[in-house]
């Protein structure tokens, strides 16, 4: 099931922000399309650090000082999903166990929560799990709201 945004009646900055992270997010990912996303990012702005699901922010890493790692480390593994063969639609599965409600708004930043919590089927193989979480911080901007960054592969808590 491909969801709506909960925001879309009540808030135009998070609805805005929902749009961005999760529904063109998941589409240009399953469809290993970066063209649909890369006006979404302040570039010059932008690195990202790998939490890799451990809860001592000592064990962290900057995964990303650069744009053009995360671009091409993100076109990798979303050609690698079109390579997989899915006993499901992925754009609805991966839709299915994303969440997006939380999203700090303060003097034109924000902080948005995003969770993966669940399995997706593929065949032939065991599922693949997703259960982590992702700050994004972004930026309001003359364009809308830009990525600046995100601390990624945190560990999923309900």
């Amino acid at each position: 099931m491909i969801k709506n945004n909960p925001f879309s009646e009540t808030d135009t900055d998070r609805a805005e922000i929902w749009d961005m992270l999760v529904a063109k997010d998941i589409r240009a990912y399953t469809q290993a399309d970066w063209s649909m996303v890369e006006d979404d990012f302040l570039e010059e702005e932008f690195f990202a650090v790998n939490a890799d699901f451990d809860t001592d922010p000592g064990n962290w890493n900057l995964a990303f000082s650069r744009f053009e790692h995360y671009r091409d480390s993100w076109l990798e593994a979303a050609r690698a999903s079109l390579d997989t063969e899915y006993a499901e639609p992925l754009e609805e599965a991966i839709h299915t166990l994303t969440t997006l409600e939380q999203i700090e708004i303060k003097d034109g930043k924000a902080i948005a929560r995003k969770q993966f919590n669940g399995t997706i089927q593929v065949v032939g193989k065991e599922p693949e799990i997703l259960k982590w979480q992702t700050l994004y911080y972004l930026k309001q901007t003359s364009s809308g709201w830009k990525i600046v960054g995100f601390t990624g592969y945190l560990p999923y808590t309900a």
